[in-house]
Order: structure tokens, then sequence, then C-alpha cells
């Protein structure tokens, strides 16, 4: 379905999830759902699962009336992955380097190694992450990494 859409021209689709895990999961199958057949499907999955994990354990999304939302855009060049998170937390998400032993602080240094470009922003009192992951054509004018 990928190839299909992004040979229409850049393609945005979004997804408001609560913050239950469950429907956390429903981000990363509805990913692959679209990228069915893209040899970047796996790698979009997983940024996407690791993207909403993050956004429900260290921000506002992961309270009792929390959400995230998240946005796939598909375009010849690039496949853009964001989750807006529902903020209140006093520091934008960053890569951190965790020694061997640490439990959590490895998912958006993970990200960063799938993806060839990751973005944080500010967005309505949260955060956006965004990360791009380029196809064989790379971005106009551009190449990957």
């Amino acid at each position: 379905m990928a190839s299909a859409v992004a040979e229409a021209g850049p393609v945005t689709l979004g997804l408001d999830l609560a913050r239950l895990p469950v429907r956390a999961g429903l981000g990363s199958d509805w990913t692959r759902d679209i990228l069915r057949g893209s040899p970047l499907a796996e790698d979009a999955e997983l940024i996407v699962s690791e993207l909403s994990a993050n956004a429900i354990l260290h921000t506002a999304s992961g309270q009792t009336s929390g959400s995230f939302h998240l946005a796939l855009t598909i375009s010849p060049q690039v496949i853009a992955l964001s989750v807006t998170d529902d903020g209140s937390t006093g520091t934008a998400p960053k890569v951190t380097h965790q020694d061997q032993e640490a439990e959590h602080g490895r998912g958006l240094g993970m990200v960063s190694a799938l993806a060839h470009r990751v973005v944080v922003h500010n967005s309505h009192g949260g955060h956006t992450v965004t990360a791009e992951l380029f196809t064989e054509a790379g971005p106009a004018g551009g190449h990957p990494c």
C-alpha cells in the first residue's frame, strides 16, 4: 500500500491514541498495515512503538486521561513518523547514553540509529518527535545521512 500511496504524492495520515499500552500497540499495527510491502515497514513499526512508549512513560500522555497523536507522512523520498505527546515534562526528549545495566533510556537512541533524521519540536505544551526514513531515492537534492 505504501508504494501506491507514495506514487500519488505526499500523503499524511493521523491517529489519536489513548494512553493504554494496548492502544499504543495499535499505532504499531496501523503503521505496519499502511506500509505493508515497503522495505522500511519493520523499522517504521519499531520507531512508532518506541516513540509511543516514550510518550506514555515520560509525559502526561501516560496519565489516566492522557493520549498522544501519531502522524505518518509518506512521499516518494521520505517516510516521516511523528508522535505528539500531551506534555507536562520540564525537558524535551533527547538521546541519552545509558550504561549496559540500565533498564530504561535507550528508546530514543534506538530510534536515532534506525532513522536517517530525528527532530524534536515543542508542540502545544508537549513535544512532537519526528523520525524520518529516507527511501532509496532520498530527499530531493540530498542523500541519506
